[in-house]
């Protein structure tokens, strides 16, 4: 008998390539622990199956999450329990882990290359549905870096070409060399710097959007707000989850989360709900560690909002007043604003 719980989340075009995703995806960084302990692979394994069976067919990953890039490992075991050719596939090269909490960016041709044959290799798979330069190489000229993933295209190891965190100029030259079908982007209720000429451009070119924090980092499903922070997450260090700034932005959950009432959801489902409804175009992946969470979020699909509603979830979370910002520092330096590479 066919499962029909994945008539849940309709398939959508993430930009205009040809590549069909889930309407919502699903980070799997977290399940290797950035904001929380790592779930065993077992674990971590049963939750994306379990998002699976929900609908969720969007799974992103990277070379950098996990120790010792343990985070693909674990999405190539839970792949095997999944039929492959249903799985849109996202991984990511470009920042290197230095000592500690210490990172830099390559974005030469060899190293994109052996990147990709490292992730092919712990994924277990023979292609990659989407590969993402994580975050842009400012010292390589980006028609570099994409002639490389071009050629990766040819020789049928990539599907689809996308870049994270890129600045305008980095990505019309980009697609110049070979088109690109998404740009992933921190975009949230409280983060929307790229609403004024990055989803416009993307647009434009027929680029998807990608929506990495959708719910701020987890702070709209009630991180550091409803549940203290895990000793071990990286939030304890980030300028938005610290001191006066968290008693400030605690104010725009309470306002959401009152909002949230009158629509008959909850916080996370109407911060998702916001997101999903500033166009098709833009998909949202949230990840998370719980089981109950992937209801709620699965459940942000069916929340309707008029523009009235949406004017008014704005004003609950008025991104001027948001404290703190949006990046760790260790990362601020490498972010889109930034992100312009030399022309060769």
């Amino acid at each position: 008998m066919e499962d029909k719980s994945h008539m849940q989340i309709p398939k959508v075009k993430l930009g205009n390539q040809g590549l069909e995703v889930s309407r919502l995806g699903f980070g799997c960084g977290g399940l290797s622990g950035i904001y929380n302990a790592p779930l065993s692979h077992e674990a971590g394994c049963s939750v994306i199956k379990e998002a699976f069976d929900k609908g969720i067919t969007f799974y992103d990953t990277s070379d950098l999450y996990g120790h010792n890039h343990d985070n693909e490992i674990l999405v190539g075991k839970a792949l095997k329990q999944l039929p492959r050719e249903k799985v849109q596939l996202a991984t990511k090269f470009g920042i290197v882990r230095l000592d500690g909490f210490q990172f830099e960016i390559t974005g030469t041709p060899e190293y994109v290359r052996a990147c990709c044959e490292a992730s092919l290799k712990r994924l277990d798979v023979d292609y990659i549905d989407l590969y993402y330069q994580h975050r842009v190489d400012v010292s390589v000229p980006i028609e570099d870096t994409i002639g490389e993933l071009k050629k990766l295209v040819h020789e049928g190891k990539i599907r689809y070409i996308g870049l994270s965190e890129a600045s305008i100029d980095t990505i019309m030259r980009a697609h110049a060399v070979h088109p690109i079908t998404a740009v992933q982007m921190e975009y949230s209720l409280w983060t929307r710097e790229i609403e004024d000429e990055i989803i416009p451009l993307c647009r434009k070119l027929g680029i998807g959007i990608v929506s990495y924090s959708p719910l701020g980092r987890g702070f709209f499903g009630g991180k550091a707000v409803l549940e203290s922070l895990p000793a071990e997450s990286l939030l304890s260090i980030h300028p938005r989850f610290n001191g006066e700034n968290l008693e400030k932005n605690k104010l725009f959950y309470n306002k959401l989360a009152n909002l949230a009432t009158k629509h008959s959801c909850n916080a996370p489902q109407l911060a998702l709900a916001w997101l999903l409804h500033q166009g098709k175009d833009i998909i949202p992946i949230p990840g998370t560690t719980k089981h109950k969470n992937l209801d709620i979020n699965v459940g942000s699909l069916d929340v309707k909002l008029t523009e009235e509603d949406l004017n008014e979830i704005c004003e609950a979370v008025p991104v001027e007043k948001v404290g703190g910002d949006r990046e760790f520092e260790v990362f601020s330096k490498f972010v889109w604003n930034y992100a312009s590479t030399p022309s060769k």
